[in-house]
């Protein structure tokens, strides 16, 4: 990377579902191209219809970009070869913590020195995967949020051993896609996800109690905390496994004060994963 003030021009997206796709579409739309690796054909095609889909969007609602011309810098890949020679990787795999080292490791060993490695991870601690790396001081958290285009929001989330020249070009990246950056140092769960998922536990256990209904609950959030949208509903979006995964991770490392609901892990069980399955907290089998 010769120009740690401009946005990378060569980016790498490890992993095309909801989330990895909208990190594309977001380098894609501010001039990079943009390499998505995926497991398999079948996936790989998903990723590719995923994302012409999403820019085509972008632009019909008025962002002035060529869908062709934006298109023309997308590959889909199935070989982490094909990170050879970019600038900036971002990793976009399940939030699990071996399953996100092994994609990290293997996109890191076709890097060159100067190329910089970031994790999309919402909860895992990045030193303890920085650890694990070869170059640790080019290595660093950029955690997006779902839906991506739409969301303004990236935390910037700075290792101990992140380079002080990458922790301050990063922030400056996430201005160039139009969003906002917060800077956060690691620690379990950083702000976001911190905060985030403990309100939507508190939430839960009160649907579990009997409190109140999920669309009160929410209407609660939204109308007297101007909550865009409320913390069962945020839940849906996000996933109920997903969210279960992060709780589990800072019980462990915080305390029981984040050990999930028994209502949580039940819906999980019966696959209830939210929006993605149809239904979670709401139904969306009509969409």
């Amino acid at each position: 990377m010769t120009d740690l003030n401009s946005i990378p021009a060569r980016v790498g997206v490890i992993g095309g579902g909801r989330m990895g796709g909208g990190i594309a579409h977001a380098f894609l739309m501010a001039g990079s191209t943009v390499t998505v690796i995926e497991r398999d054909g079948p996936s790989g095609a998903a990723a590719r219809e995923r994302i012409e889909a999403s820019v085509a969007k972008s632009i019909a609602r008025g962002v002035d970009a060529n869908l062709d011309e934006v298109v023309e810098r997308l590959a889909v890949e199935l070989d982490y070869t094909a990170l050879a020679g970019n600038d900036l990787v971002v990793e976009a795999v399940f939030e699990d913590y071996d399953v996100k080292l092994d994609a990290l490791r293997r996109a890191e060993a076709e890097l060159g020195p100067d190329a910089v490695l970031a994790s999309n991870t919402s909860s895992i601690s990045l030193d303890s995967l920085a650890a694990e790396l070869q170059r640790p001081e080019r290595f660093l958290g950029l955690h997006f949020f779902n839906p991506v285009p739409a969301s303004t929001l990236i935390e910037v989330v700075i290792a101990a051993k992140t380079a002080p020249e990458i922790a301050e070009a990063a922030p400056k990246w996430v201005e160039l896609l139009g969003k906002t950056p917060v800077v956060v140092k690691d620690s379990p769960g950083f702000a976001s996800s911190r905060l985030g998922v403990a309100i939507a536990i508190e939430a839960i256990r009160m649907v579990e109690e009997g409190v109140a209904s999920a669309k009160d609950i929410d209407a609660a959030m939204e109308l007297g905390y101007k909550h865009p949208t409320g913390p069962l509903k945020t839940t849906d979006i996000v996933g109920l496994d997903v969210r279960l995964g992060i709780a589990e991770y800072l019980a462990e490392h915080l305390g029981d004060r984040f050990a999930p609901p028994q209502l949580m892990r039940d819906m999980v069980a019966r696959g209830e994963l939210g929006r993605k399955t149809g239904k979670g907290f709401y139904d969306y089998s009509a969409e």
